[in-house]
């Protein structure tokens, strides 16, 4: 049976035209406030108005639109964020291990003073496991 698999799964749904709702909330609020400041400074101080406005608006555009290795800015400044002020501890403990030379040394006397032990050879099921494996016969 087949079934259908969904695609475009990231997409959001746009609200305004072409922007999502949270592009257009950043482009909106940066607008708004550029509005705004135009009454209270543009037509008494018009060049500070307007570097404001580019300021504003390129950062509104910026939190919109700009992506960073595939996550929103918002997203990586959050992240970055709390990577910065988290606390980071790196706790390394030595575990003592006693040396494992002395160990096989041993094993190895007992294996030649016990001549008489014998290495098994692949069992069959192991063999025609193999052959199944690569398909060979």
């Amino acid at each position: 049976m087949q079934y259908t698999v969904p695609k475009f799964i990231e997409r959001k749904p746009k609200i305004v035209g072409p922007l999502t709702f949270k592009q257009f909330v950043f482009i909106g609020g940066a607008g708004g406030i550029c509005f705004f400041l135009y009454f209270f400074l543009g037509k008494k101080i018009t060049p500070f108005f307007v570097l404001i406005a580019i300021i504003l608006m390129g950062g509104s555009l910026a939190l919109a639109f700009l992506k960073i290795k595939g996550y929103s800015l918002p997203t990586f400044v959050k992240n970055s964020l709390m990577f910065f002020l988290s606390t980071k501890i790196f706790i390394w403990k030595r575990k003592f291990l006693p040396p494992k030379m002395e160990k096989v040394k041993k094993v190895e006397k007992e294996v030649e003073e016990e001549s008489s032990l014998k290495i098994a050879g692949r069992s069959r099921l192991q063999k025609l496991s193999t052959q199944l494996e690569t398909k060979t016969k």
